[in-house]
């Protein structure tokens, strides 16, 4: 292991961060590459805004603006300069507790021709009921950016539970439009995620006003829900496009094998049957790690390192070193790691901001090239990664 590290006394605004080469591990499922490494660049860690009570996601506004939601159910609007609004008014009630609350959000992609947003959070039953679902909603943001209007709830996950666990809840509008959605199985009802009867442990595919789109693999299929797109998955944290339209997506696994995968139509990933992971506490999940009828991951981790946030960088800002690389942001060690994809196959890991000591919980590239992040704690942080 060879590394170039470059350490502040404590992590403020505008300190470097260690920067540290992990060659691949027995852990990893793909091949390492065994070409000449090009050097990383030199990158500060900048912090934009801070005081965010358990920020969870960040979209990025006109005017160099931000667009934070907080887990607790509050959404605010960032200035360019850092300043933190007041909570926007208008979102519709929402269950927080455990792992639920207000969650993942992105701007549409004409957002300024009709300001438009998507924002998915853990939506409580009606008045007399019982449980909790992941929803998805649509909204105008309006023109002061204080309030919500035209608010509707264009999906609702089926059936509700009583749970608090792995709602998952990435967005990622693609370009003919239509959303996908990545949805959790709820913990204690992994066995739901080889079921298509529900939308537990799912991708789902709709369009923009919440209808089923053409195409979607078991429109026709009896018995099956006609928004999945893929299923047998866990707890998805991660999802994003690549510079060729393709969906990425990561979930968590059990104790181990959180896993990458490209959610192809009508495609089972094994969950809960196949697992690079075992049982919390030791011990056997599953049937193994692989199985006929079920999808490989593009890439695995073990020991888990609890992946949340994901954006492949397309621009140079950084140089030639790191453009087109994967960027997934950890949970579990502070960590930022850097994958290089070439045909099809994760080449290289680079493990990034190592010491940092904040869960970083999203990962976006910005209209200007960089990489932000939001660190999840109750004094959370909006952070840049500023080029040197």
């Amino acid at each position: 292991m060879k590394f170039m590290q470059k350490l502040p006394p404590a992590l403020t605004g505008k300190a470097r961060v260690a920067i540290v080469l992990v060659a691949f591990g027995a852990s990893i499922a793909t091949a390492t590459s065994t070409a000449a490494q090009t050097a990383s660049p030199a990158v500060a860690l900048v912090a934009v805004a801070q005081g965010l009570k358990n920020p969870w996601a960040v979209a990025f506004l006109p005017q160099g603006q931000f667009l934070v939601t907080e887990r607790s159910g509050q959404m605010r609007v960032v200035s360019a300069t850092g300043q933190v609004s007041a909570p926007v008014a208008g979102l519709p009630a929402i269950a927080t507790g455990g792992q639920g609350g207000l969650l993942d959000v992105v701007t549409d992609t004409a957002f300024e021709a009709n300001r438009r947003i998507f924002f998915c959070f853990s939506e409580p039953a009606a008045p007399g009921a019982r449980g909790n679902s992941t929803a998805l909603g649509r909204a105008t943001l309006s023109p002061d950016a204080r309030s919500l209007q035209d608010v509707k709830v264009i999906f609702s996950q089926q059936p509700k539970v009583e749970s608090s666990l792995h709602y998952g809840c990435r967005i990622v509008q693609a370009a003919d439009g239509n959303l996908f959605l990545a949805l959790g199985e709820r913990y204690q009802r992994k066995d739901d995620a080889q079921k298509l009867d529900n939308h537990h442990g799912k991708v789902i595919r709709i369009t923009p006003d919440g209808s089923v789109p053409p195409g979607n693999p078991f429109v026709s299929q009896s018995g099956a829900l006609p928004e999945i797109w893929s299923y047998g998955h866990r707890n998805p944290q991660g999802a994003t496009l690549a510079p060729d339209g393709t969906l990425w997506m990561h979930e968590h696994g059990p104790q181990g094998g959180d896993e990458i995968n490209l959610p192809q139509p009508g495609r089972n990933y094994g969950w809960p049957v196949v697992t690079y992971g075992e049982n919390y506490g030791g011990g056997k999940m599953g049937e193994g790690t692989a199985k006929a009828g079920t999808e490989q991951p593009l890439h695995y981790w073990v020991p888990s390192i609890a992946p949340s946030g994901m954006a492949f960088l397309t621009s140079s800002r950084y140089g030639a070193a790191w453009q087109g690389s994967l960027f997934v942001g950890s949970l579990k060690f502070g960590t930022l790691h850097r994958l290089e994809v070439a045909g099809g196959k994760v080449r290289r890991e680079e493990k990034l901001l190592q010491g940092n000591g904040e869960r970083i919980r999203d990962v976006r590239q910005g209209p200007d090239g960089l990489l932000y992040m939001v660190t999840d704690s109750a004094e959370g942080r909006l952070l840049r990664l500023q080029p040197q």
